[in-house]
């Protein structure tokens, strides 16, 4: 059984089970949700991520954990955090905030609810001194999403992935220091 890492009122956030992966699949791995991801991926990639997933999760405590519906158990994606990693990043090391919802859960604040709840943790549990977000320019619900969470865009921070596809590059961060947190919450909440 899935350890439970987070509740909020209605979801629950957990550790992944070995077979989560193609229930994850099957409702992300759409053109839709990985538009701004550089497309659908091959099942390969999505088990390396999965792999570095779990290794986040033992050398951190903490990882992109599984977002549970508590109302019927549904499987409505990943939000977490792990460690800045990506290619060309200037902050290697940073604590980094992302969510990825399958489609029929967007527009309902299933991301908001599990980035507070991770940003909590962050803060909290993890003690961070900031965290980032990191998403491409066209993404605009994500950066929607980072403004309502009162991050701050970070321009200096941008960078350009290997990663991505050329017409997604940039990447472009977003952060929130330790203690810009509770006020931003209060707001993000309000």
């Amino acid at each position: 059984m899935a350890e439970t890492i987070a509740e909020t009122e209605r979801l629950r956030l957990r550790n992944w089970d070995y077979g989560d992966l193609d229930e994850f699949l099957r409702h992300t791995n759409t053109e839709a949700v990985m538009r701004w991801l550089g497309g659908v991926w091959p099942r390969e990639k999505h088990e390396a991520a999965f792999g570095r997933i779990k290794t986040y999760e033992r050398e951190y405590g903490h990882t992109f954990w599984i977002v549970e519906r508590k109302s019927d158990g549904a499987l409505l994606g990943f939000c977490g955090l792990k460690r800045v990693n990506s290619d060309g990043a200037p902050n290697p090391g940073d604590f980094e905030v992302g969510w990825r919802l399958r489609e029929d859960a967007w527009g309902l604040g299933y991301a908001k609810e599990a980035a507070i709840a991770s940003l909590d943790l962050a803060f909290g549990r993890f003690g961070a001194p900031h965290v980032v977000a990191l998403t491409v320019n066209q993404n605009e619900p994500s950066r929607g999403l980072m403004k309502r969470l009162r991050m701050t865009r970070s321009p200096d921070m941008d960078f350009q992935s290997a990663d991505m596809p050329a017409e997604l590059n940039p990447v472009i961060v977003y952060r929130m220091d330790a203690a810009d947190w509770p006020a931003a919450r209060a707001a993000a909440l309000g």
